[in-house]
C-alpha cells in the first residue's frame, strides 16, 4: 500500500519529469558558500540605516562621511551604504522605477516558519512598515517590502519540507497552470494561526484569502504596486 501523500505534495499530471534536477548532486566545481553582503549607493543613508534597523535589527559597525557598514548577525557586515550627496535623490527621480522594468528585481530571505514570518509582519506593521505584496507562490509564502531606495526584499517561508520537493513542484500541473500564485492577507493568516490552525494547512494556496474578499491569482495578482 502506498503512503498517503502530504497535503502539500505536488500532484503530477504524469510520470516524474526526467529533467527535474536532483538537488542532492553537488556541482562539479568550487562555488561560493553564501552571500556575504551587498552594497548600495544611496542619497538616503539616514533613512536606510533607520529602516534596516527596524526590519533586520541592523546595527552600524562603522560610519563616516562616505560609507556605513551594517550587520545583524555573525558577519562583520551584511550591508554597506556608499553615501551620495542628498540632492542626487532629485537628479534621479525615476531610479525607483528602474527595478520594475530592468535589472535585479529583489533579494529573498527565508524564515524558519510561517509563525516567524507573520510575527515579523506584525512587528513591522506596528512601526509603519507594510508589505507591498503578499502572495502564496506555491513553492513559498512571501511578503515583499521596498526599502527607502526602492530595493525590494522578499521575506518567505518554504511551503514544502525539502528543497527537492519544491523542485519537484515546479514540474506539477498546478504550477504550470499558475506559476505566479495567489494573493494572501497576512493579517488573516496570523489570525488563523493564533486560532490553532496548523501551519501546513495555512501554507496551501488560498488559505490566506479572507472570507468576503476577492481572490487575485496568477497574472491578476500583478499590479503596478506589486510589479
Amino acid at each position: 500500500m502506498s503512503a498517503t501523500p502530504s497535503p502539500l505534495q505536488p500532484s503530477r499530471p504524469g510520470p516524474a519529469d526526467e529533467t527535474t534536477p536532483d538537488l542532492h548532486e553537488l556541482p562539479d566545481r568550487v562555488v561560493p558558500a553564501f552571500i556575504a553582503h551587498w552594497v548600495v549607493k544611496t542619497a538616503r543613508s539616514a533613512e536606510m540605516i533607520d529602516w534596516y534597523g527596524h526590519v533586520f535589527g541592523a546595527r552600524v559597525v562603522h560610519e563616516d562621511r562616505q560609507i556605513a557598514f551594517l550587520t545583524w548577525d555573525h558577519e562583520s557586515h551584511r550591508l554597506a551604504l556608499v553615501k551620495l550627496p542628498r540632492p542626487l535623490r532629485h537628479v534621479f527621480p525615476l531610479a525607483r522605477i528602474r527595478r520594475k522594468t530592468y535589472g535585479i528585481d529583489h533579494l529573498a530571505f527565508t524564515f524558519p516558519s510561517l509563525e516567524a514570518l507573520l510575527l515579523t509582519y506584525e512587528r513591522l506593521k506596528g512601526v509603519g512598515i507594510e508589505p507591498v505584496w503578499s502572495i502564496n507562490h506555491g513553492p513559498t509564502t512571501s511578503l515583499y517590502y521596498d526599502d527607502p531606495e526602492g530595493i525590494r526584499l522578499e521575506f518567505q517561508v518554504e511551503n514544502f519540507p525539502t528543497a527537492q520537493e519544491t523542485a519537484d513542484y515546479f514540474t506539477s500541473r498546478e504550477f504550470a497552470d499558475n506559476p505566479i500564485g495567489v494573493n494572501t492577507d497576512p493579517g488573516y493568516l496570523l489570525e488563523r494561526l493564533r486560532a490553532g490552525i496548523e501551519e501546513g494547512k495555512l501554507l496551501r494556496r488560498g488559505a490566506g484569502t479572507r472570507p468576503g474578499t476577492k481572490q487575485r491569482a496568477n497574472k491578476r495578482a500583478i499590479t503596478w504596486k506589486t510589479l
